[in-house]
Parts: C-alpha cells; sequence; structure tokens
C-alpha cells in the first residue's frame, strides 16, 4: 500500500460518483480540491462537502489549462449518460482529451499518481463475456455513442503514451454500471429511469425486448474501488475493471423495482438505441489481485437505499 496523499484534485467533483469520492477522501482526512464546470453535476452534491473546511470547489472547465498543488489527482470529469453525451458529443470528447492532457500534465509535473476514470463503454457491445481488461472490444467508431466510447478509449491511450514517454504514474479504472444516491432522475440511465417512473406511477420503459444484460455496482463500492486505486503501489500502471460481477437482464431488474416499489406500473417497449450494447458483466479477477476489492453491498440493499433518497427527493 502506497503512502495516502493529503491533497487530492477531483474533476468532475460535483457530478454523481465525483461528489461521495470527494466525500470519502474528506471523510479519510485529506484535503480536497473540487474541479466542476456544473455541466452534469450539481452544487447539491457537493453541499456536505463545502461544510468541510478541507474542501474547496473550482467552478471551472476541464479543458481550460489549470495548476493546483497536490499529491494525486482523480480525472472524473466528463458528461457519463447517454442523455447528456448525445447532448454534448463535442464538450464529451474535449473532456476526455485536452482534460486528460491538462490532468496529466498536472500530475507529470507534480511527480503523483492520476487515476484516470474510464468505462466499461471502451468494451462497446462486446462479443465476448465476461469482459477482462484484455479484451480490445467491439466498439462503433463514428456511431452516436462514440463521442463517449472513442474519447475514453483516446483518454486511455493518452495516459499510457504519458506514462511510456514521460514515465508519469497513472492507473486506469474502467467502472461500470454504478448506481445510487445523487443520481439524477431524468438522467438516462436504467435505474434511475426506473425508480423515478415507479414513483410516479409511470409506466416502466424498456428498450428492446428487456433480454439486454447488465451489472450494477452500488457507488460506495465503486469509491473504494477509486481510492485503493490511487493508494496501491501495484496498481501503478494497471488497468483495472471495477464493476459487480452479478449479471441481470433488464427486465428482471424492472421485476424488482416493481416489487420493491409496490407499484403496477405497466412495461413499454421501445426500439433499442443505435449500439447499445446487449451485455456487460466484469471480469474482477485484477481488481481482487491487485486492490484487495470486491462488491460488498448487495443489489437489494442498494436499490433500497437509492430508492429511499429518490423518494426524498419527492417530499
Amino acid at each position: 500500500m502506497a503512502k495516502k496523499p493529503k491533497r487530492a484534485l477531483v474533476t468532475g467533483g460535483a457530478g454523481f460518483i465525483g461528489s461521495h469520492l470527494c466525500d470519502a477522501l474528506l471523510a479519510a482526512g485529506q484535503e480536497v480540491i473540487c474541479l466542476d464546470n456544473l455541466a452534469t453535476g450539481a452544487h447539491a452534491n457537493i453541499e456536505q462537502a463545502q461544510e468541510n473546511p478541507s474542501f474547496s470547489f473550482e467552478d471551472r472547465d476541464v479543458t481550460e489549462p489549470f495548476d493546483f498543488e497536490v499529491d494525486a489527482v482523480y480525472h472524473l470529469a466528463s458528461p457519463a449518460s447517454p442523455l447528456d453525451y448525445y447532448a454534448m458529443p463535442v464538450k464529451t470528447m474535449l473532456a476526455n482529451s485536452l482534460g486528460t492532457r491538462n490532468c496529466l500534465e498536472l500530475a507529470n509535473k507534480l511527480g503523483v499518481r492520476m487515476l484516470l476514470a474510464s468505462t466499461s463503454e471502451v468494451y462497446g457491445d462486446p462479443e465476448v463475456t465476461p469482459q477482462s481488461e484484455g479484451y480490445f472490444g467491439h466498439v462503433n467508431p463514428v456511431g452516436l455513442r462514440s463521442c463517449y466510447d472513442e474519447g475514453k478509449r483516446f483518454a486511455e491511450a493518452l495516459c499510457k503514451a504519458y506514462e511510456r514517454e514521460h514515465g508519469t504514474d497513472i492507473v486506469i479504472v474502467r467502472i461500470f454500471n454504478t448506481y445510487g444516491t445523487r443520481m439524477r432522475p431524468g438522467d438516462g440511465r436504467v435505474i434511475p429511469n426506473f425508480v423515478s417512473q415507479a414513483l410516479a406511477g409511470e409506466p416502466f420503459t424498456i428498450y428492446g425486448d428487456g433480454s439486454q444484460t447488465r451489472s450494477f455496482c452500488h457507488v460506495s463500492d465503486m469509491v473504494k474501488a477509486l481510492v485503493l486505486a490511487v493508494q496501491t503501489t501495484e496498481a501503478g500502471g494497471e488497468v483495472i475493471n471495477v464493476g459487480n460481477p452479478d449479471e441481470m437482464r433488464i427486465i428482471d431488474l424492472a421485476a424488482r423495482l416493481r416489487e420493491k416499489t409496490g407499484t403496477s406500473s405497466p412495461l413499454v417497449f421501445e426500439p433499442l438505441p443505435e449500439d447499445d450494447p446487449l451485455q456487460r458483466k466484469p471480469d474482477i479477477t485484477r481488481a481482487m489481485k491487485v486492490l484487495g476489492w470486491a462488491p460488498e453491498v448487495s443489489l437489494d440493499e442498494g436499490l433500497s437505499d437509492t430508492i429511499s433518497w429518490f423518494n426524498r427527493g419527492r417530499e
């Protein structure tokens, strides 16, 4: 285990995962600089953090140059929901190209570790399962999702280029489907969609026939892995899948949420979006070996937590 950083920069720190990461780092006694332009993040996500004198917020775009004195860089800044990156394709690609370069330049100058929050979307619509880090993916480079998929693939390549050319200390974490509190009700991802629809008594919208699969990781488990990836010496230079390997069909998730919310909402089927992956199941062997990490929060426990949070937002 490496020495725990004392001061961290979190780009995208007012977003869903980023804000939980800021809270975790503050709870561990670290100082945190949160950089976010609030394109998809929100002040409400960092209200708790802003009460801590060790937290500071920078309302800035990650694509613009910046300079801070920190000993760890967590780069999470990027739209991550299909609705957001469909609406902001150029900004998505720039956050993952120019933004990644800016983070790498800072990490390289300071000689500190940078974590790139990548995504399972680099695997595209996979032809193998489970997806391991050695799988090169099956991605449409010019499709609607390419701004995100290829943006993250470029970011990964840029990180490895800096590592080879400059010796920059990097770790790449490929994040699989993550859910929990602070997700936006209308952000387009399946769990906030279903929960919002259930609580409003609206029909559940299922794209395709619902046989496509996802593997859902609670945000608290995800954040633990991100922190470990920066603090574990052996993680340097690694590409690591982080997610929950418990795979389930979307139609079964709908049934689970109908039961948990007590709704009688019907199911409505819509066409499957272009290049929407039919399967997601991470191989987390490397995360278990290198980080000593595995998810702990069950889907039932995590969904109950998420439903309660969405309910409070409706009060």
